[in-house]
């Protein structure tokens, strides 16, 4: 299925030379792929989100009760 978007940005890169086509193309295919990456991510938070949201309840109780140490990122 092809949208008017995509029928212009073809037509667009038609009337460019051959190589600036492919140099095109494959700034298309990075910029794509980071898009990809980005969907990913925010669906991986949106199904997490509520798991940190009570991790940060936890900890947030748990400083208010004194039961928790400050940390020592020299153990890391």
């Amino acid at each position: 299925m092809s949208s008017a978007a995509i029928a212009t940005v073809v037509k667009i890169m038609e009337s460019l030379p051959v190589d600036v086509q492919e140099q095109v193309a494959e700034h298309l295919r990075e910029y794509i792929d980071d898009l990809q990456d980005e969907i990913r991510w925010n669906e991986s938070f949106q199904r997490t989100q509520q798991n940190l949201v009570a991790a940060a309840k936890r900890a947030k109780q748990e400083i208010a009760e004194g039961q928790a140490t400050p940390m020592d990122y020299d153990q890391l």
